[in-house]
């Protein structure tokens, strides 16, 4: 069962994370051309305490409600995204194998509440032996590899040769793999997302979860809301940015002192606060929906859908805000120096995750609101 906010000090929580800020700013252009988090902005997540939020009490983390989680990870991505996504895949995965671990596998991975965890969903290969599994494979998109202690991914297991594989999920320490450092992109560039490479690598069976094991956890909207929050903190970093720089610039035509002062620039700013705000507020009614649910139930189908469609619509709103917020500051938004480009490229890529897929989201929400069949999609 997730704390409450009544259980935890969350403002104290949000505070930290909004007095790392600057820090997470200052560091931002290394991190996004190293392609990993840099060393220092690390450290200050890890100061505001945000890698232990989603670990285990009895491992010294707070398992804080999602309406926190989301909250701190927009702080984070104010000043820089990519951290902010490390440490939100890094929230996911510890949720979800907080309950599957047992024993001496969970105090292993749970050792430091600290701890960076990195996940990939894509298939590897294993084979059956005597206390566990050998796996092999590819795994890519793993958020954070370099920073992680350990990797949780996916295999296939083939009991009998001539029958199908079954999925299993393994636990595996980072220091028993390779990255191959091929994550180059467009936006969200430090987030390291690169790949994990295996050969012949030991998993005894206590770090071996059957799908099952994991499927009674938070269900895939509270995962896309918390992919969503450092998002959410990149349109308000550069509504910092834009609003610092409406004070200096002058203004297009005679009779005002700066653009600041200029009618036409009060409304675009006014516009894209409001949109930007308007997402805020939906966020945390989607978390707060989610920490309603009692342990051990589940929100209907339909009721998941309507709040994955909500959060489609913060998405938009936060994209409006970003082409006002870009019209608004001109062609200087665009050169490599300036962080609002680069905050509209994290968007522009992270608003992409398969998780925010709309064209699927509608099929789903459509399909039960007219009673033509059950979601056809994996992300409700």
């Amino acid at each position: 069962m997730t704390a409450r906010r009544s259980e935890i000090d969350a403002e104290s929580f949000v505070e930290a994370a909004r007095a790392a800020v600057p820090a997470l700013a200052a560091d931002a252009a290394r991190t996004e051309a190293d392609r990993r988090v840099s060393d220092a902005s690390l450290a200050a997540a890890r100061a505001a305490g945000a890698f232990t939020l989603a670990a285990p009490r009895d491992a010294g983390g707070v398992e804080a409600d999602l309406a926190t989680r989301v909250r701190v990870l927009a702080e984070l991505g104010r000043g820089c995204p990519s951290t902010a996504w490390i440490v939100a895949t890094t929230a996911e995965t510890k949720i979800a194998l907080r309950p599957a671990l047992t024993g001496q596998a969970h105090a292993e991975v749970f050792a430091d509440p600290d701890a960076v965890l990195c996940a990939s969903a894509r298939p590897g290969r294993a084979t059956a032996v005597p206390g566990g599994l050998r796996v092999g494979g590819r795994w890519g998109y793993a958020s954070g590899c370099e920073h992680a202690t350990w990797a949780l991914l996916v295999a296939q297991v083939h009991d009998d040769e001539d029958g199908p594989a079954r999925p299993v999920v393994v636990v595996v320490p980072t220091e028993r793999l390779s990255v191959d450092r091929d994550w180059h992109v467009s936006g969200l560039c430090g987030t390291g997302s690169h790949s994990l490479v295996g050969d012949d690598v030991l998993v005894p069976g206590s770090h071996v979860l059957e799908m099952s094991r994991l499927a009674g956890g938070p269900p895939n909207v509270a995962m896309a809301l918390g992919l969503f929050a450092p998002l959410l903190g990149a349109a308000r970093g550069a509504l910092d940015v834009v609003a610092a720089a409406l004070g200096q610039r002058p203004p297009p035509g005679p009779g005002y002192d700066g653009l600041v002062e200029f009618p036409g620039a009060q409304q675009y700013f006014a516009e894209a606060t409001h949109h930007i705000d308007s997402a805020e507020q939906r966020m945390l009614r989607i978390a707060e929906t989610l920490d309603a649910v009692p342990p051990g139930e589940r929100l209907a189908p339909q009721e998941r859908s309507r709040l994955r469609m909500d959060l489609l619509s913060a998405m938009r709103e936060c994209r409006r805000a970003f082409d006002d917020l870009l019209d608004l500051h001109g062609a200087s938004g665009f050169t490599t120096t300036n962080p609002l480009q680069r905050f509209w490229r994290d968007f522009a890529v992270g608003s992409r995750h398969v998780q925010f897929s709309s064209y699927v989201v509608a099929q789903d929400y459509g399909r039960l609101l007219l009673g033509a069949g059950d979601a056809v999609s994996a992300v409700l």
